[in-house]
């Protein structure tokens, strides 16, 4: 149970009025009686704070904080690149601040920050550093990106064309965990932290999208059927495909970037074996997730991979933060990686992408934000959301393009 951080001050009131009655024994039940009341209003739960924005240093804020509060962390933070002059942006954050951000992260907990292509190095090694075990790296990529290239034929005849930079087309996205002693099972039944949500995270599919079919596969209940005993068959693969960690904003440019592929159709005269072949390499079959239900389509690869669009009037009024990222996008993170009803942290709140992608989702949420002008903005962008019905995404078509089937 943790302690106000007043009670370190207050205590020292109550050992000096202890030691100035320690003499006079006819004190003593009353002294006791004193400091239970006060040792009881001291270590009394505090109430859960949530949905919050906290305008201060992220450092000094999360102190208030105890141990083990949130259920995961989803952060856009300074990438140290001094991003159009922002004094805030000249350097990422250090270990110390992982480290508080650590402690009051739950055990098996998520975190996902974003980093610049030139500093994730450095982004991720700091998170390391803190603790945490780095599990992946998300790639977002988009088309909107702005070359910031010097051109070297301005002032070097000889070398007119040439240039120093190239034209930013994704971000990258540390993904990391707080290590913990037990299985994950055991961890999830104890602080609810420690997976991650595919099934609510799958690439979406649209029924009426002609990119996917109902699979034809013929089931059996043979021994060696490929759906396994009691067979499957002719049923809709609406779950999506799993989610990989490459994410796109379905722009032209990023779209053009991905080849045209065409998914086989499984027959259904094949057999896959499982753990009845002489290895058992397989495994068992997931009998919600049969490997019959293949979808057998074609067009872009980019419909492999989950779709994060911005709307055109997402920045809201008087919104001019510099690096505001797509709600969709931060919405896709927070679900990915945190339970339901669990509170997420955002040590670098912005404008309030992330604040608002979660309460759009149904999460709790704490935003901290140093700047006071951020905080505003967060602040106005925020009451104008409404909680959705449900708290998780339903099953969409990600990016519409003409297919045929195979």
């Amino acid at each position: 149970m943790a302690t106000t951080r007043i009670w370190d001050k207050d205590n020292e009131h109550v050992l000096a009025f202890k030691r100035s009655v320690a003499g006079n024994q006819s004190c003593l039940p009353l002294v006791k009686y004193m400091l239970s009341i006060l040792i009881g209003l001291a270590t009394y739960p505090k109430k859960i704070m949530k949905n919050k924005i906290l305008c201060g240093d992220s450092l000094e804020v999360l102190k208030d904080f105890e141990d083990n509060y949130f259920d995961s962390v989803v952060t856009d933070p300074p990438y140290g690149l001094a991003f159009m002059g922002k004094k805030w942006d000249y350097d990422v954050p250090q270990v110390e601040l992982w480290k508080e951000v650590y402690r009051v992260l739950k055990p098996g907990g998520h975190i996902l920050s974003f980093a610049g292509s030139r500093t994730y190095h450095r982004m991720a090694v700091n998170i390391e550093d803190a603790g945490f075990e780095i599990r992946d790296m998300l790639g977002w990529l988009y088309g909107s990106g702005f070359p910031k290239s010097h051109n070297i034929g301005h002032k070097v005849e000889k070398y007119k064309g040439w240039g120093t930079a190239l034209k930013p087309a994704h971000e990258p996205i540390v993904m990391a965990r707080k290590p913990f002693n037990t299985s994950v099972a055991e961890n999830v039944l104890t602080h609810g932290t420690g997976g991650i949500n595919i099934d609510e995270c799958r690439v979406g599919i649209d029924e009426n999208d002609p990119n996917h079919r109902h699979n034809s596969s013929q089931g059996n209940s043979g021994k060696n059927s490929m759906f396994g005993v009691g067979g499957h068959k002719g049923s809709l693969q609406s779950q999506g495909r799993f989610p990989a960690n490459i994410i796109h904003d379905g722009s032209e440019e990023v779209l053009e970037i991905f080849p045209e592929t065409t998914s086989g159709k499984m027959s259904s005269k094949h057999t896959r074996h499982t753990d009845e072949s002489p290895h058992g390499i397989y495994g068992k079959f997931d009998i919600n997730h049969p490997l019959g239900e293949t979808y057998g389509d074609s067009g872009t690869a980019a419909r492999f991979f989950y779709c994060a669009k911005a709307s055109k009037a997402e920045r809201g009024n008087k919104n001019n933060h510099p690096t505001v990222k797509p709600i969709k996008l931060m919405e896709y993170l927070v679900r990915l990686v945190t339970p339901k009803e669990g509170i997420v942290l955002e040590p670098f709140a912005g404008s309030g992408t992330t604040l608002i992608a979660c309460k759009q989702q149904g999460f709790n949420y704490i935003g901290i934000e140093r700047e006071q002008e951020y905080c505003d903005i967060a602040e106005a962008r925020l009451k104008g959301v409404q909680i959705q019905g449900t708290l998780f995404w339903k099953t969409q078509s990600t990016i519409k393009q003409k297919a045929t089937k195979t």
